[in-house]
């Protein structure tokens, strides 16, 4: 069997799951602290045969760190992060990370983050603030006065880049290493008033869409054209 067969189906494989993760980086671009999916591509060297031949693997996704654009919001509630660091709170597997800074305060004053999680600080506990207390100033430093008193800190974890990243729901991420607390915020800091955005490159993103729908059709060129030419193989050399 001719190996430029295998070679185009792989290569259609791996770019089938490239648009699927394009296509749901798109449909996440507005989508608060979204942190966009990549996939690493591999080959597959296969030495059966004369030569060698290189098939393309499905890839492994894998999920960008790279910030998204910081917009003023004048929310109390609102809070972003300038440098490499993520908020923490308690989800149903443990604790998860998020950039999605848009906060908010329960009848109890317990702070929540956008979908209803316990926000926690940097000893891992959930934060509560006073809520006939008024409106939270956060400080650079994560800190939360009310009434002129401190009631809580968010905490500020950093990922290790070595650490697998794993979805939960829209913009929180389980960490297979834990967060270490950031205790230097000469270049990591809070800003309350502000949310940061997906990370996610709506022009670029579509560009891809395209580039990776002609290369599938090229896959798809190459696999008739191998056909065809085994199909004339076979009525050459069979009998008359």
């Amino acid at each position: 069997m001719q190996s430029a067969l295998y070679v185009a189906l792989s290569a259609q494989v791996a770019m089938e799951k490239r648009l699927n993760t394009v296509a749901n980086n798109v449909a996440n671009m507005n989508t608060g602290g979204f942190r966009a999916d990549e996939v690493k591509f591999e080959e597959i060297l296969s030495t059966v045969g004369k030569d060698d031949v290189a098939f393309a693997s499905s890839g492994e996704n894998f999920i960008s760190r790279r910030t998204g654009a910081i917009t003023r919001t004048d929310n109390p509630l609102d809070v972003a992060i300038q440098g490499d660091a993520w908020f923490a709170f308690e989800a149903p597997n443990g604790t998860a990370y998020t950039r999605d800074g848009r906060l908010k305060m329960s009848e109890n004053g317990d702070l929540q983050t956008i979908d209803g999680y316990p926000v926690i600080d940097a000893g891992g506990a959930p934060i509560a603030l006073d809520p006939m207390g008024g409106a939270p100033v956060i400080g650079t430093d994560g800190a939360i006065m009310q009434d002129g008193n401190q009631v809580g800190t968010l905490g500020l974890f950093t990922l290790a880049q070595n650490s697998k990243l794993s979805r939960f729901g829209n913009s929180g991420v389980y960490s297979s290493v834990p967060g270490q607390v950031v205790q230097d915020f000469t270049s990591t800091k809070v800003q309350q008033g502000h949310s940061e955005g997906s990370n996610v490159n709506p022009i670029l993103e579509l560009t891809k869409m395209i580039a990776i729908q002609r290369s599938f059709d090229g896959a798809a060129t190459t696999i008739q054209e191998s056909e065809s030419s085994l199909m004339s193989a076979i009525r050459t050399m069979g009998p008359s």
